[in-house]
């Protein structure tokens, strides 16, 4: 089996709305439920990744089949609000690492993360997507960075008081309204200083823009996926991949089916050489030590074949299967991911 260091999931938000029970335990003795759990995660070979905590929107209605490719655009989020929910998820995820029986560990620092995946532990980054639980003036942030925080999306698709992020739209460019306010720009200033990575998924083409221009660190996106290939506003033109592989950045390839399938459709019958065809395509233009995977597992429809956490190896064995020798699917599968956060972070 190919160990697999991923760029996004959202296990601690299904955690966090789960009804009934204890949220830890279900997660550490394994629920079976959605995606990921921690006995499937071992089994599964899956070493690592950005554990994102995301604040819903309130009063967002469910998408239903016929809306999925252009939903209702997102409510926004009081930040004092965000802030209890964040604290809430950040809760969780140490919990986690509590009860885990030393076998999920919280990693602050690149050495951490190769240090816990050679003793078989799964390394969780702490990862904030779409910051509202942050304030123009960045204290909180400063405070979550101490906590551990040590990645973080500006905007998810709302629209905050740092920028603008695409809405769910299909077919349609990211170039969907302004760049960064003069607060998202001091925040990507403050991120640099912080060694904090930025995830620029979700954000739209003008915010990417300007996130280039001003940081200092590689460009990343966690979970994005080609534009030429599926045009959803998610996903991102030639012209930014290539200048996420001259910074020395990261693609991670997104699972989710409406942002790999050519026709925007999330329906789970989209067979893995929808996969193969866009990690070809952001390798020829970012360069194959820039991309990797950024599942969003627990956050999104996938393919069938893959089904959950236990379905990666079904991938890896579609890469070799595709010609991709063994040196490519283990950068793809995890060391990129590895050398990106030492050059973001410092080893």
């Amino acid at each position: 089996m190919v160990p697999v260091f991923d760029g996004h999931n959202d296990v601690l938000l299904r955690l966090w709305l789960k009804k009934a029970g204890d949220p830890v335990e279900a997660f550490v003795k394994g629920d079976g439920e959605g995606h990921l759990d921690l006995p499937r995660m071992i089994k599964g070979d899956f070493a690592g990744g950005f554990f994102a905590i995301f604040v819903p929107s309130p009063e967002d209605k469910d998408w239903t089949d016929d809306e999925e490719a252009n939903p209702p655009p997102a409510n926004q989020v009081a930040q004092l609000a965000a802030l209890a929910t964040t604290i809430g998820m950040a809760s969780l995820l140490f919990r986690i690492e509590q009860a885990s029986g030393d076998k999920f560990k919280v990693c602050r620092t690149a050495a951490e993360i190769r240090t816990a995946i050679a003793a078989g532990q799964v390394a969780a980054i702490f990862h904030i997507e779409g910051v509202e639980a942050i304030d123009a003036d960045l204290k909180a942030l400063d405070v979550l960075h101490q906590a551990g925080l040590r990645s973080l999306g500006p905007v998810w698709s709302r629209d905050n008081i740092f920028g603008h992020g695409v809405p769910f739209r299909f077919p349609s460019s990211g170039d969907t309204g302004p760049g960064l306010t003069e607060a998202g720009k001091a925040l990507i200033r403050r991120c640099n200083a912080l060694n904090i990575m930025v995830d620029l998924s979700h954000l739209n083409e003008k915010g990417f823009w300007d996130v280039a221009e001003i940081s200092t660190a590689p460009l990343v996106a966690t979970h994005s996926n080609a534009h030429a290939l599926c045009a959803s506003s998610r996903n991102l033109t030639d012209d930014q991949i290539k200048a996420i592989g001259k910074s020395g950045g990261m693609i991670g390839l997104n699972f989710a089916n409406g942002f790999l399938r050519a026709d925007g459709k999330w329906m789970s019958e989209n067979g893995l050489d929808t996969m193969m065809r866009h990690l070809d395509h952001l390798m020829k233009h970012a360069g194959e030590d820039h991309v990797g995977l950024g599942s969003d597992f627990d956050g999104a429809r996938i393919p069938a074949q893959i089904g959950d956490v236990t379905g990666l190896t079904n991938l890896t064995s579609a890469m070799t299967a595709h010609g991709y020798g063994q040196e490519l699917v283990n950068k793809l599968a995890s060391e990129n991911w590895m050398k990106v956060l030492e050059r973001t972070w410092g080893s």
